[in-house]
């Protein structure tokens, strides 16, 4: 029993340590689903993101200005608000360039997003077998929070530069624009955060680990899984 666990421990090692360079292949019973890159990528937009979120509350509204004493007053989060907004711009762009190439909606995905199948999804039923690596769901999310970044740094960089630069009208469309932008990220990141949690255990050690179980992958990306383990009967590995 004692062997079994050090090999179980040895091939764990082993499947995080494969999860640093590579993606999409099997080590013991798991399947190396985020290297490395991409889960640093992931982890720095949600760290600016919140940044952002908890320096630019208390410049909203006055009822959350205890929030300021964070960072050292009112005067500071007017301060780094706008300088964390470049950060977390620019991590988005990286990680728009690291999954653009997956996130093309294919006929598997247009049946996921409707209320039919987002109704299954939410039930746990009928599965579609043609799921690839990831869903029409977190696919959407993808292009959402691309369009509500783009919203949000635009209409950021209208309200950070001088008055002058900008006609009045701009910069109060400005001010809507990013508060709108801000509400359609918001809720996405607490939709994101649930599904890929306590709605879906398993998932959230893939921006951890980089590693999901063969049977999660079974059950929630079907193609993905059938492609990564015929690569893996093919090279032998």
């Amino acid at each position: 029993m004692r062997r079994m666990a050090l090999q179980d421990q040895s091939m764990g090692d082993d499947a995080i340590a494969r999860a640093r360079h590579t993606e999409d292949v099997v080590v013991g019973d798991e399947i190396v689903r985020e290297r490395l890159s991409a889960r640093v990528v992931h982890w720095t937009v949600a760290l600016t993101f919140f940044l952002c979120l908890f320096t630019g509350l208390p410049i909203w509204t006055p009822y959350l200005g205890f929030l300021a004493g964070l960072f050292g007053g009112l005067h500071v989060c007017r301060v780094l608000h706008p300088w964390m907004g470049v950060a977390f711009a620019a991590a988005s762009v990286l990680m728009f360039v690291q999954w653009i190439s997956q996130m093309k909606l294919t006929p598997a995905d247009r049946r996921f997003i409707t209320p039919k199948g987002m109704l299954e999804y939410f039930q746990y039923r009928n599965e579609d077998a043609d799921v690839g690596k990831y869903n029409g769901g977190q696919k959407m999310l993808f292009w959402a929070a691309a369009l509500g970044t783009l919203g949000l740094l635009l209409s950021g960089i209208v309200m950070w530069l001088p008055q002058p630069i900008f006609g009045q009208w701009l910069r109060e469309a400005s001010y809507i624009l990013h508060d709108a932008a801000f509400s359609l990220f918001f809720a996405m990141i607490i939709g994101h955060i649930y599904l890929g949690t306590a709605a879906e255990p398993g998932t959230f050690r893939s921006m951890i680990r980089g590693t999901v179980t063969k049977s999660w992958a079974r059950l929630h990306h079907p193609r993905w899984h059938r492609e990564v383990m015929s690569q893996q009967a093919k090279t032998g590995s």
